[in-house]
């Protein structure tokens, strides 16, 4: 009898304890770039993250056809523009949460907040191109001399959000035009920015709009490698700097342990992450340990144009574009 009394206490007991919720993330953001601070976070926090990764584009599209019945509490999109599509489905986030990023780095309303940065660059062959040869402006790769040698990676979401951003400075007919010349001009197309570098590496094309860290990965691995890092003149839109941001979504069951993921992006241990390990640029200022990276945020921030972050939404009229010229 005592026994089952002690059982029935331990039972209540055991009911008694709040447990942690679940969060659903869908997640444009690689695998092998964002596990190891996800995993950081469960391990902080003791909240388990279960991640549906796609492309960033494709789950933006997903949460659309959802709508409010989304099994997803958050949303980290590899850029904003993605973000600024579904933004109506997201929640405001505290301002004791994303104040320390800068306004410019989040939406207006708080629905989604940079987690981290990336520089929009060339990657170079150093033994093909030389520094006399660079090309003063994105435009400049739809010239005869680069015909065969530009690589792209039309499917990838950090080009989707390049294009919307250069519709958005200069307009839906240039933006059109460049892209008719440059694939008139023949680029290699692959399927991400690895591939980019890659392509450069084994000598099949000799410069790519990639981001920032793929070529300081690849030199990281090889010190020697014959590749670089390079921008346009100053205020070209092939410069730009884009972030990857994260918002809670309206329907979210979970809303105060899915905010507690997004602060835990925007703490100093996984800014320094995305720096040191990924080798990004950080949105918290002061919140990191400088690295020896190529080229710093200054620096892309001086080569870019302005672009407010807030107007890229029309990620479906990038992507419908893509396909009208037949690369999607």
């Amino acid at each position: 009898m005592s026994f089952l009394r002690n059982s029935v206490f331990a039972l209540a007991a055991f009911a008694a304890t709040p447990t942690l919720a679940d969060l659903t993330l869908y997640s444009g953001r690689g695998e092998p770039l964002v596990a190891p601070i996800i995993e950081a976070f469960t391990a902080q926090t003791g909240i388990t993250v279960n991640v549906r990764y796609a492309g960033t584009a494709e789950l933006a599209v997903l949460l659309q056809e959802e709508g409010d019945a989304s099994p997803a509490d958050l949303y980290w999109a590899q850029d904003a523009t993605a973000l600024g599509a579904v933004a109506e489905l997201m929640q405001s986030l505290p301002e004791a949460v994303v104040g320390s990023v800068p306004a410019a780095y989040r939406d207006a309303e708080n629905r989604w907040v940079a987690t981290s940065g990336r520089g929009r660059i060339m990657a170079r062959a150093t033994d093909r191109v030389s520094d006399d040869e660079l090309p003063g402006s994105i435009f400049d790769l739809t010239a005869p001399e680069w015909k065969g040698r530009v690589v792209w990676a039309p499917t990838n979401g950090a080009l989707h959000g390049h294009l919307t951003a250069m519709r958005a400075v200069i307009g839906e007919e240039e933006t059109r035009a460049f892209l008719e010349a440059l694939i008139a001009n023949e680029p290699i197309a692959v399927r991400n920015n690895t591939a980019i570098v890659q392509s450069i590496l084994d000598g099949e094309g000799d410069i790519g709009i990639t981001n920032n860290y793929y070529v300081s990965r690849a030199l990281s691995r090889d010190a020697e490698a014959p590749v670089d890092q390079a921008l346009f003149d100053d205020g070209d839109i092939g410069n730009l700097l884009l972030v990857a941001a994260v918002g809670v979504l309206n329907s979210s069951g979970h809303s105060d342990e899915a905010v507690q993921f997004v602060e835990f992006l925007l703490s100093p241990k996984a800014q320094q992450f995305f720096v040191s390990d990924v080798q990004e640029f950080e949105v918290v200022p002061g919140a990191t340990i400088p690295t020896g990276r190529m080229l710093n945020m200054e620096q892309v921030l001086t080569a870019a144009p302005q672009v407010d972050l807030n107007t890229l939404t029309d990620l479906e009229g990038t992507l419908q574009m893509l396909r009208d010229l037949g690369v999607l």
